[in-house]
């Protein structure tokens, strides 16, 4: 069915099959606020799933065309069905809405026909991009902007993964919006202004090889309308650079980094930090001195305050902060804006802290994401164990990146520990000879061992009365994050 020239206004009913997708619950909360009757379908009961319960949303978890509404089987015309790219093409909900000819559309396309008709900031990259929108969207907040946002995590200052704008305010309305590589989903995104974290080789199952997925990225930006910003981190800036300089389209590209490393190749950042120091007096936080040398902007912010510490996220907050000042917002609804940014759930998220033991949650499931993640611990507090928990996500990624993985989980100290469960394969079936075995084998990590679901909590409880963690990770994209609130709570009745 022709889904281009469909009209929101005539759509009462919303149906979402993988509703508890982080991208597809934002959707759905969206359209719950514009005042539609939203269900769905989703395979395993989350705590996103059940916090969209909470929220008066009908889930259920068994593909079952029986299960679905009554009023959706009866008004087919005023009904959109929302899928996400993951499902089968033999799921037999698709299949009863495709042979009655429901109005179906996947989660990307319906993100684009909302957003084309507002200013657009997009935040796209293999890893970086969901911290950036969220920053992005609680600066402008913060500092009076009119905004909506559509994110790929939960925002702790929002509580939320969607934003929505203030209807009473006259105000052009701004919506930052995170745009997803996988599947080319970015692609229906037209941005206004675009930022490119990263562009690491990854989903190769989607692209084959690296080459294709940066070509995905050139068409990506090459959508920015005209007289748009792109930002791009430095390393990818010339690379992204070659895509746009083809195209008849006045656009500006700006590069940023963590640090002003110009003498090291040559070229300095146009947007960096520098004196990137942890704060002495407050837990958790970081200080540092913005610098922006574009033509247009040459300032500095000295002494901002950031409560999520690593040098990954200080340069995800330089982009953000340039953004913030392309909306001419002082110094000082900037400095405020950062100080009181919370971070975000699953993003170097701290769980528990005691003076034995610290728990930090943190969504890493690339190589590059396990690099930075160890890198802004041990520069945190090098003088203390790791014991870090990791669930590889998807067998093809496991597969592909098997040699990196075992470099990024290789740790060096002698009391360090590396802990791997089983593979979470999400949308994919095996694939033969993938384990989580084949990276456990080749990292040099020398303290290092596979642990079932079932085992886990029953090990960690025994080093923990043992005295033997001191800093404690769980790591990765799957469901592991189902074992965050059992730990914490069995820290919380042993240290307070």
């Amino acid at each position: 069915m022709n889904t281009q020239n469909i009209q929101l206004e005539n759509i009462k009913y919303v149906y979402f099959i993988g509703i508890g997708g982080i991208g597809m619950s934002a959707l759905a909360r969206w359209f719950v606020h514009n005042e539609k009757i939203v269900e769905g379908y989703d395979k395993t009961q989350t705590t996103l799933t059940q916090n969209l319960e909470n929220e008066g949303i009908k889930i259920h978890f068994e593909d079952n065309v029986d299960q679905i509404p009554k009023k959706i089987k009866e008004f087919p015309n005023k009904t959109l069905v929302v899928i996400t790219p993951a499902i089968p093409v033999s799921h037999s909900e698709l299949l009863f809405f495709q042979q009655n000819n429901y109005t179906i559309m996947k989660r990307a396309a319906v993100l684009g026909l909302l957003t084309h008709s507002l200013k657009t900031i997009a935040v796209a990259g293999t890893h970086g991009k969901t911290t950036t929108s969220i920053m992005v969207a609680h600066l402008l907040k913060e500092s009076g902007v009119n905004c909506a946002a559509f994110l790929g995590g939960i925002s702790a200052n929002f509580n939320s993964n969607v934003l929505i704008n203030d209807i009473n305010n006259s105000d052009e309305v701004w919506v930052v919006v995170e745009a997803d590589e996988f599947d080319r989903s970015f692609l229906h995104i037209l941005p206004d202004i675009a930022v490119v974290t990263s562009t690491d080789a990854d989903h190769l199952d989607i692209y084959g090889k690296k080459e294709e997925l940066e070509k995905s990225f050139g068409h990506f930006v090459s959508q920015i309308n005209d007289n748009g910003t792109l930002l791009a981190q430095k390393n990818i800036a010339d690379s992204v650079k070659n895509s746009i300089s083809n195209i008849d389209k006045n656009i500006e590209l700006i590069n940023y980094k963590a640090s002003n490393d110009y003498q090291k190749d040559g070229k300095q950042a146009q947007i960096y930090a520098t004196n990137i120091k942890l704060d002495e007096h407050q837990k958790n936080s970081c200080r540092f001195d913005f610098v922006n040398m574009t033509s247009q902007n040459s300032t500095q912010i000295n002494d901002l305050q950031l409560f999520m510490p690593g040098f990954h996220n200080v340069e995800n907050m330089c982009a953000a902060i340039a953004i913030a000042q392309k909306f001419n917002i002082s110094y000082e609804n900037i400095k405020d804006a950062v100080a009181s940014f919370k971070g975000v759930k699953r993003r170097f998220e701290y769980i528990f802290q005691s003076e034995k033991i610290i728990y930090i949650d943190d969504y890493a499931h690339h190589p590059t994401e396990i690099s930075a993640l160890f890198s802004s611990v041990k520069h945190l507090y090098p003088n203390k164990k790791i014991t870090a928990i990791f669930q590889p996500h998807l067998f093809s990624r496991t597969k592909d990146f098997q040699k990196e993985f075992a470099e990024s989980l290789s740790l060096e100290n002698e009391g360090d520990e590396l802990i791997l469960l089983n593979i979470y394969p999400a949308r994919e079936l095996p694939i033969e000879g993938i384990t989580s075995n084949i990276i456990l084998e080749q990292s040099k990590t020398r303290n290092k061992k596979l642990v079932t679901d079932n085992q886990l909590l029953t090990y960690i409880e025994n080093k923990i009365n043992k005295n033997e963690i001191e800093i404690l990770l769980t790591i990765g994209a799957g469901n592991i994050d189902r074992f965050v609130k059992p730990i914490s709570v069995f820290l919380q009745s042993k240290f307070v």
